[in-house]
């Protein structure tokens, strides 16, 4: 049914609150959204959610930080719209998952108008990692808390998660989730992104694989 459903609005342990959920067609399958108000903040996070993963223990979740460059407008500068929608075809060809949408984490969680000062010393010669430093930002200021909050609310305990990145399985665990395993999510490589990409690899530890080395 193709009805918005409002819920009772009540506080959840964290302050988060469930305000609607509707069925959501998009070309990767036909999902049902969830759409979340955090009342301290005022910030509108987003999950589209697949079967029943909660009756599907270590079900694929995938959770993403907002990207309005790569994610909207197809930038080719990270690899975050190609994760994106890897994600949610791996999801659909599963037939049940979860991806978690974080709005307020542009630029590791530093802003858009500083990811984009960022760019501008990355143009510089600074890799991904120093130009956030030298912005006097941490190399990474995300908070994973909101997302275990709604895999809970959905039902979601234990989750095989879809990421590169060695830190978001252990920060989901400090949240009370169980990550039974990290899922690589391989992207076409883009001489746009390889630096980007690599700089993670080196300094951050990420997974770096391409969908060409993957084959």
């Amino acid at each position: 049914m193709n009805t918005i459903s409002f819920r009772p609005r009540r506080q959840r342990p964290h302050g988060r609150d469930s305000v609607a959920n509707v069925r959501m067609p998009i070309a990767e399958g036909n999902f049902l959204a969830h759409a979340y108000r955090d009342p301290g903040t005022g910030v509108e996070h987003f999950a589209l959610v697949l079967g029943d993963p909660a009756a599907t223990p270590g079900c694929l979740v995938r959770v993403h930080s907002e990207c309005l460059t790569g994610d909207i407008f197809g930038s080719r500068r990270c690899d975050c719209g190609p994760q994106l929608h890897e994600a949610l075809r791996r999801i659909a060809a599963a037939g049940c998952g979860v991806l978690v949408y974080l709005r307020g984490h542009e630029g590791r969680g530093i802003g858009l108008v500083e990811k984009l000062r960022a760019y501008c010393l990355q143009e510089a010669g600074f890799d991904t990692v120093e130009a956030n430093l030298l912005l006097g930002h941490p190399v990474d200021a995300r908070d994973y808390t909101v997302a275990a909050d709604i895999l809970k609310e959905i039902g979601v305990h234990e989750l095989s998660l879809l990421t590169n990145n060695p830190d978001k399985p252990a920060a989901l665990a400090a949240c009370g989730l169980r990550v039974a395993r990290a899922v690589p999510l391989p992207t076409a490589a883009d001489p746009e992104s390889a630096r980007y990409i690599e700089t993670k690899r080196v300094k951050l530890g990420h997974v770096a694989l391409s969908a060409v080395e993957s084959a």
